[in-house]
């Protein structure tokens, strides 16, 4: 039965190119292939690609919904073979990055909305700590930040949990270590960055899992296919299932 409101997680990053969108995504599959009903949000405002990683040619996106002042609704689009559904953004539309705040607050109340109906709402957030990131990943009802073993990707990660604690002192933090040589290699990672937020911030997210570098995730992207698809029993397919059952 789902929940009288849908669960909304923010999947950010700091840092660009750490695997964000294909983690959203395959969260969001994960989640579906364990009954829940799922809706992904492309909130990638102005450099979107969920779309692009799956293969989706929308009629209708975020941009054209905005710009139209129709119900966002009308852009959720299914997953053909993942049993999930998205509302793709529009990649290279630099207004929907600087959206105004009462523009963003209406767009973030419809989606509540949309997602009424379902047991989970999925937000890959841009990358960086501009506004209106800040804006949704407090919003929503936990943050998963993505960090690799980068010394800039695990600075980034650190700023966006650090301005996250200033945004939602009360929030729900969780940490993914992504492209790590191995488990303990990525325990090493976590353990790096919640030092730091436990000594300057006074409080550290929980480790929601660890993501092993794997080259059929690559391999899967460039064919726009899903992993718990085309590689089901792939490293890191089996620890993104951990990380949706945890939830």
């Amino acid at each position: 039965m789902s929940r009288s409101s849908p669960r909304t997680i923010a999947v950010a990053s700091g840092k660009g190119g750490v695997g964000k969108t294909w983690c959203a995504i395959t969260v969001a599959h994960a989640l579906a292939r364990e009954g829940k009903r799922v809706l992904l949000f492309d909130g990638d405002l102005g450099l979107a690609n969920v779309d692009v990683q799956l293969g989706l040619m929308p009629d209708v996106d975020l941009g054209s919904v905005l710009a139209r002042g129709s119900p966002l609704a009308d852009a959720v689009i299914p997953v053909d073979g993942g049993g999930f559904e998205v509302i793709p953004g529009r990649s290279g539309s630099g207004d929907l990055s600087s959206i105004a705040p009462d523009a963003l607050e209406r767009l973030l109340a419809d989606l509540r909305d949309a997602g009424a109906s379902h047991d989970h709402v999925l937000l890959d957030l841009g990358a960086g700590v501009g506004r209106a990131v800040r804006r949704m990943a407090a919003w929503a009802d936990a943050v998963f930040v993505l960090a690799t073993d980068e010394p800039t990707s695990l600075t980034d990660a650190y700023a966006t949990l650090k301005l996250y604690a200033a945004d939602r002192p009360d929030g729900d933090a969780r940490l993914i270590v992504n492209q790590a040589a191995s488990p303990a290699a990525g325990e090493r990672t976590a353990n790096t960055l919640t030092r730091a937020c436990e000594t300057f911030l006074g409080r550290a997210p929980s480790l929601a899992g660890i993501i092993r570098k794997d080259p059929r995730v690559p391999e899967a992207i460039r064919r726009q296919a899903l992993l718990l698809t085309r590689h089901p029993t792939s490293p890191a397919a089996a620890d993104l299932e951990r990380i949706a059952a945890k939830l």
